[in-house]
């Protein structure tokens, strides 16, 4: 199937249109045509080559809402003209016990990414959400609740899971004391679900600027981390703290905030942190614990759950030739709280 989108020819150029072709459809495929695409900070580090695996030409885009177009023979799920999604994997090897409890984004083998990976039937680069069409395995294809603004579902399917797989892991509910260091777009994620299912929320922010957007985003209060008498007064008050900075930094002035048993929970940065101390971990039997994306059965349950509760991200839409620009805001960190392309921009910006 031939389709345009936008790619990455290498990593210190600017994305540019690109033509390529999707596979024709297996039994088990379904097709769509890309109505919105999110912008991760992810898709950032990637086409810049921040982690040193890229591979080029990179269709970027794992925050995709849109239009099921065609389904193969085998398929049961899905009809042409349902309103579907797809988040960060597009495969598994189904077979492993991962896999087979749900939990797919921790295959044994490893899941296939939803770009800059490879197909695991011929070995084709995967290319992602910045593009017209898109073929995908059916296990992998959500369903788009009835109720939820298309235009602003995208982001759900990464930073919506991303956040709220650990507040479902670690049982947040009403009374639970959530802390949430970031508010950008995965944080501003987890003050909303965190919000959504009772929890009682603190963002902490080095200053106090986004106390009012903290507030109005659903938390509580704001805890202004450079304030060492507050943060004395908070020490032992969390049960979990979800840290959503997608940089290197230190976790030291946060670890002790946890109560007996608390964990912080990091889902931003990949790659190395500032040195912690075992100290407040060992005295407080205090955890500091990782986690990815969730299943697809769990993503699922989270846009349902977003559907119930009315939780959408904070969304700025763009143009697809305002891809660029969009980087580098995304670099200043210039956008409140996650850029959303309109595909349907896609051919004029070609």
């Amino acid at each position: 199937m031939k389709t345009n989108g936008y790619a990455a020819l290498r990593c210190d150029a600017p994305l540019a249109p690109f033509d390529f072709e999707r596979r024709e459809l297996r039994p088990n495929d379904v097709a769509m045509e890309v109505l919105y695409c999110g912008i991760c900070h992810t898709d950032l580090h990637q086409v810049r080559n921040d982690w040193g695996w890229s591979q080029y030409p990179m269709v970027p885009g794992h925050e995709i809402v849109g239009r099921v177009t065609a389904v193969g023979g085998d398929v049961t799920r899905y009809k042409v003209g349902d309103h579907v999604a797809v988040g960060c994997m597009v495969d598994s090897c189904g077979h492993c016990d991962q896999c087979r409890k749900g939990e797919e984004q921790l295959c044994r083998e490893g899941n296939t990414q939803t770009y800059n990976d490879k197909d695991r039937i011929t070995g084709e680069r995967t290319y992602g959400g910045y593009s017209k069409y898109l073929v995908v395995r059916e296990e992998f294809v959500l369903r788009v609740p009835e109720g939820l603004d298309l235009s602003k579902a995208a982001p759900l399917v990464c930073a919506g899971i991303t956040t709220y797989s650990p507040l479902r892991t670690w049982n947040v509910g009403p009374g639970s004391r959530v802390g949430v260091i970031g508010l950008g777009g995965l944080g501003h994620m987890a003050v909303k679900l965190a919000a959504a299912m009772g929890a009682d929320v603190t963002v902490m922010s080095r200053t106090k600027d986004k106390e009012a957007d903290a507030l109005a985003l659903g938390a509580d209060r704001l805890l202004v981390s450079t304030d060492a008498a507050a943060m004395a007064g908070a020490a032992s008050t969390f049960d979990l703290i979800i840290d959503t900075v997608p940089v290197k930094h230190d976790i030291n002035p946060y670890v002790p905030l946890l109560d007996v048993d608390g964990t912080l929970v990091l889902v931003g940065q990949v790659g190395p942190l500032a040195e912690p101390s075992t100290v407040p971990l060992l005295l407080g039997r205090r955890r500091i614990a990782g986690s990815p994306i969730g299943g697809i059965a769990e993503t699922q349950e989270m846009l349902n759950f977003c559907a119930k509760k009315r939780v959408l991200p904070d969304v700025e839409m763009i143009r697809m030739d305002q891809i660029n620009d969009a980087f580098d805001r995304l670099d200043r960190s210039d956008v409140r709280y996650r850029f959303v392309i309109d595909m349907a921009s896609l051919h004029a910006a070609a």
